[in-house]
């Protein structure tokens, strides 16, 4: 791309090894796509520990674009992004990369969500679209305080276009209250092709229900007594319950609120490593990454 050439030819970059990109993400046997990511790509913990010491900071996506096939945008959890923003995201990442989006707290921290529809066509006119193909699902996260009232809550799930501009797009829903493990909001999401998000390896109500064409799922369990932020058996299983997914399987050791969906034909699978001891989540995400890569 243009503006790996340019980087190229800066002596800061010269000095910095070459990036060695992950493989291209590509169906799991007999399944779906799995990618695997972290939360953003700016934490200063990182540089000399992922980042070599000698990279440049403006190099850090391009960087982490290479080394993972997705990351998780938080900061437009906090406020609007310009679209040539997004489109500086997109040319600095390889081809096949995906990013997620964190939808912005105005949409869902209020107290009638079937009133947020302004809100959220603001953010889908944003300027996301630049990502183009590298437009992934959008995380639409709730408070931990925000309780399921299925009339409010079906009526924000309307508001969540399929396309926008002739482009599709997946919508998943984080919720944190324990009210929501309730079959009438699995039978809700169900409804509207919308993920929910399973939350793992953490204190927020796990709801492992699968409900849209594909899984979003994170993790918050890296220790800091670890090198690659999980033991080898927990990478095991978390690639396990990733390849289940793919396949259109329900991996076992997760909690569902409903009656388990038929075995269900292949879906994409998102996988995020966040949280927990943050400085060892890109080690964690990689490990994932190379036990995917093996058949």
């Amino acid at each position: 791309m243009a503006t790996r050439k340019t980087a190229a030819k800066t002596p800061a970059a010269k000095k910095t090894a070459p990036v060695k990109t992950a493989k291209t993400a590509k169906p799991a046997k007999d399944g779906g796509v799995i990618r695997v990511g972290i939360g953003g790509w700016t934490f200063e913990p990182w540089r000399g520990l992922f980042y070599p010491k000698d990279l440049v900071q403006k190099r850090e996506l391009e960087y982490a674009s290479g080394k993972l096939t997705s990351i998780e945008i938080n900061g437009t959890f906090y406020g609007s992004q310009k679209p040539s923003t997004f489109a500086k995201w997109r040319d600095e990442t390889p081809d096949d990369f995906v990013f997620s989006l964190k939808a912005p707290r105005f949409s869902t921290n209020r107290r009638v969500l079937s009133e947020a529809g302004e809100s959220v066509e603001r953010f889908l006119a944003s300027g996301v679209l630049e990502l183009q193909d590298k437009l992934g699902p959008i995380n639409w996260q709730f408070a931990t305080t925000k309780q399921f009232d299925p009339e409010d809550f079906e009526g924000f799930l309307k508001l969540l276009p399929a396309k926008v501009e002739g482009h599709p797009i997946r919508h998943a829903v984080e919720v944190r209250h324990e009210s929501f493990r309730d079959e009438a909001f699995v039978a809700l999401a169900r409804k509207y092709g919308v993920a929910i998000v399973m939350s793992g390896d953490s204190d927020y109500p796990q709801i492992a229900d699968v409900t849209a064409p594909f899984v979003y799922a994170r993790i918050m369990g890296t220790t800091e007594g670890e090198a690659q932020g999980y033991d080898s058996a927990a990478l095991d299983l978390w690639t396990k319950r990733a390849r289940d997914w793919a396949s259109g399987g329900t991996p076992k050791g997760l909690e569902s609120v409903a009656k388990a969906a038929p075995k269900d034909t292949p879906r994409d699978v998102y996988l995020y490593v966040i949280s927990g001891f943050k400085a060892h989540n890109p080690a964690a995400a990689m490990a994932l990454l190379e036990r995917l890569k093996s058949k």
